[in-house]
């Protein structure tokens, strides 16, 4: 399996967190920005840990800019 860029990882955390109601309703905004920021802390998360002291870097998906550029994507949505 491919690794997925940042923007395809930045979608797919921003899904996980949301159940939309209807496109175009208050309530489908409301619900996408707070999907944005569960995905945001979820990203911010995975930094903290990466950055301890002994976390082995074995995988490319694994660094800190990956997680970084996956936070920008994240904004951009």
């Amino acid at each position: 399996m491919a690794q997925q860029t940042p923007k395809e990882k930045a979608e797919e955390l921003v899904l996980k967190f949301r159940e939309l109601p209807q496109e175009g309703t208050m309530m489908f905004y409301l619900v996408f920005e707070i999907s944005k920021q569960c995905a945001l802390i979820a990203v911010d998360e995975i930094r903290n840990i990466l950055s301890m002291p002994n976390i082995p870097k074995y995988y490319p998906i694994v660094t800190d800019e990956y997680w970084e550029q996956v936070k920008t994507e994240i904004n951009k949505l």
